[in-house]
């Protein structure tokens, strides 16, 4: 079962790494980051060995992660000439998976200076693979990648956070060394990450920052899985297969226990449903998952499924979120996973767990993912452990509007971050706009959040954080430092009125500052000199503390006077020159007093219940299981998790084609928030 397997995976079993190179003899070594965290010298060089891919796992597969080399390339003419058959005279030893301005690259490139980069590394392919397709898998580059195998251009992508894969059987040779080169375009000096980082401006993130691994498939194969389920125990899958060939698919739901609890059959590449009696649903109090197998011909992959419905609906005449049809109030930290050792790359999974069970511990039971898309491990982990997630579309700059092109560009990578990520119980919304970065003044958030809700109806959808606000989407969503103002008619400004139709929602507050010695700040001189730009700075940790029991207060009060249905408080760690974490950016100091945040957090959760909602964390509870609360639309006829909506359109999206593209350069766009698939 993928349980197993993934534990495995955790526990250093997977099938080794193909680092080519004698780490002893290779050259890399970890550079000195400007912080460090407790895992930096743990990293070894052979990384994050679990299973890449949680939500479709195979028996057989080989990671590529380890020692890789590195060179710059000169020009975008370059990929058309591969240093092919250099071996280890190609350049520098580098880690992969890692950014390359990181200290764990070993590379640690200056911000602008890994714009056009080649890396290369040799792996064999088991000669017992033969007869089989071999697909190479990458997790994420930024942010245009070309793929070389053996010489043969394979597969360009475009695009710096979602995952691809390309068949590769016919360029490669089994039982032997096999070249792989991979040409990478990166500029970065637009947007959240610059050449010049400074306050909320951070240092970029360049090249192979997620894992890389083969493994052999089938001639027709299992491409891609979309599945879901809800809180009446009915399961929605399509099974994508490799050649869109309508063939037979099994599927089958067990229990931790591997019982059996449901087999069925459907047709690939077409929707159908099935339903599980007495399922424990999905919530954050009771992260209930089920593991599922599925089989298509000579290929079958293991996945897991959460029963839960989320939903828009009315509770005392008031909008609210609905969890399984309870009244639920997401509280959760800004959270955007950077790390002074890593940049984007978490050192390990370890590391990246600990700050998410840091914030379930405190009593959290959401984080905003804010302007990035995290490895697919990272919504593995919220599933698990039990922590809502808000996920944001990867922003534009803050001044610059896109053309027609970019902004059809940025439409069709929002498309591909939801189509490959819908699957994960833990995601209950997706964010569009955050504070009208690259948001053109015509609102497209109007024409683009019903086209969202069709390409996942099981979601709700925050088409505008902050302001500029059009009237889409399920929240009426506020920003305000550092003492929030949520639900509140006489708040509203002119760029965003009030909506009582839709969820008051406090999208970012708190900020508060508190600086710390400098053995826990990112020690480099411009970052230093942002400090003072934090909104509030308090002396002391305990001032800082009772600061924060005030704010959080003023919010508790919102929730019982007004429509507040929910709030995001900045942030779970600092970042570089903020200093207004919950935790200092190298993790090792933490600011909260545990048991006033736990009471603190709690009491907005009380505030929530005595106006009709749940405990905060969601009931722990089964299918069938009646509620009072009025969802706002019918439910459609393809599954009733899809109840909920005010949104046009509905139904099933068909099969996903845009995962692989040529890689186009847009000087004036910002390099990470492009997702052209």
């Amino acid at each position: 079962m993928w349980m197993r397997t993934v534990l495995l995976a955790s526990l250093g079993l997977a099938i080794p790494s193909l680092a080519q190179y004698d780490p002893s003899s290779s050259g890399y070594s970890v550079k000195t980051p400007p912080l460090s965290t407790d895992w930096t010298d743990k990293v070894g060089t052979d990384p994050w060995t679990e299973y890449p891919r949680p939500q479709q796992v195979r028996d057989k597969w080989q990671s590529l992660n380890g020692i890789w080399r590195y060179e710059a390339a000169s020009s975008l003419d370059d990929v058309h000439s591969p240093p092919t058959g250099k071996g280890e005279s190609f350049g520098a030893p580098v880690m992969i998976p890692s950014c390359l301005e990181s200290a764990l690259s070993g590379v640690m490139a200056e911000a602008g200076s890994a714009n056009l980069s080649w890396f290369q590394t040799t792996f064999n392919v088991p000669s017992n693979w033969q007869g089989d397709n071999v697909v190479i898998n990458f997790g994420a580059v930024d942010y245009q990648a070309t793929v070389i195998v053996n010489g043969n251009n394979v597969t360009a992508h475009t695009g710096g956070y979602n995952r691809f894969w390309v068949e590769i059987s016919e360029h490669v040779n089994f039982g032997e060394d096999n070249e792989l080169l991979v040409f990478v375009h990166d500029p970065t000096d637009v947007g959240k990450q610059t050449n010049n980082p400074s306050h909320i401006f951070y240092t970029p993130c360049s090249g192979i920052w997620q894992s890389v691994f083969i493994e052999p498939v089938p001639k027709t194969y299992i491409d891609k899985i979309d599945l879901s389920g809800d809180m009446w125990g009915v399961g929605n899958i399509t099974v994508h297969s490799s050649d869109n060939s309508f063939q037979s698919v099994k599927v089958s739901v067990l229990d931790e226990n591997a019982s059996t609890l449901y087999v069925g059959n459907g047709t690939s590449d077409t929707a159908f449903t099935f339903t599980v009696p007495n399922v424990s649903l999905w919530s954050p109090s009771s992260p209930k998952l089920y593991n599922v197998t599925v089989t298509l011909g000579d290929d079958s992959v293991d996945t897991y499924i959460g029963f839960r419905t989320v939903e828009r609906g009315t509770v005392q005449a008031v909008t609210r979120p609905l969890l399984n049809g309870d009244f639920f109030f997401a509280f959760g930290p800004l959270d955007q996973g950077f790390w002074p050792d890593g940049l984007y790359t978490p050192p390990n999974h370890e590391a990246m767990v600990y700050d998410l069970q840091f914030l379930k511990d405190l009593g959290f039971n959401m984080v905003r993912k804010h302007i990035k898309v995290e490895t697919d491990l990272f919504y593995r982990a919220c599933d698990e452990i039990g922590l809502l997630v808000m996920q944001d579309m990867p922003s534009f700059n803050i001044d610059l509007l896109p053309n027609d092109e970019q902004q059809a560009q940025f439409e069709s990578q929002l498309e591909e971050m939801v189509q490959l990520h819908k699957s994960f119980p833990s995601i209950y919304a997706w964010v569009i706009y955050n504070e009208g970065w690259g948001q053109l003044d015509r609102g497209p958030e109007v024409e683009i959040t019903p086209r969202l809700q069709s390409w996942d109806p099981t979601r709700l959808v925050n088409s505008v954080t902050g302001w500029h606000d059009h009237g889409a989407g399920d929240f009426l969503d506020d920003h305000h430092y550092v003492e929030p103002q949520c639900g509140m008619a006489n708040a509203s400004g002119p760029s965003s009125p009030y909506d009582p139709d839709r969820i008051g929602f406090q999208g970012e507050f708190g900020g508060l500052g508190h600086n710390v010695s400098s053995d826990h700040l990112w020690n480099v001189p411009i970052a230093i000199a942002a400090i003072n730009e934090t909104y509030e700075i308090d002396k002391t940790i305990d001032e800082w503390n009772s600061r924060a029991h005030t704010v959080l207060g003023i919010l508790e009060s919102q929730i019982k006077d007004y429509a507040c249905s929910g709030g995001v408080w900045t942030q779970t760690t600092d970042v570089e020159g903020e200093i207004n974490g919950l935790m200092t950016y190298d993790r090792r100091v933490k600011r909260t007093i545990e048991s006033q945040w736990k009471s603190d957090i709690q009491a907005l959760y009380k505030a929530a219940a005595a106006r009709g909602g749940g405990d905060g964390i969601g009931p722990a509870s089964t299918a069938n299981d009646t509620t009072s609360s009025t969802v706002l639309a019918s439910q459609p006829s393809e599954s009733a998790s899809s109840a909920g909506r005010k949104a046009e359109g509905g139904g099933v999206p068909g099969m996903f084609f845009g995962a692989f593209v040529a890689a186009t350069f847009l000087s004036c766009f910002d390099n990470r928030y492009l997702f052209l698939s």
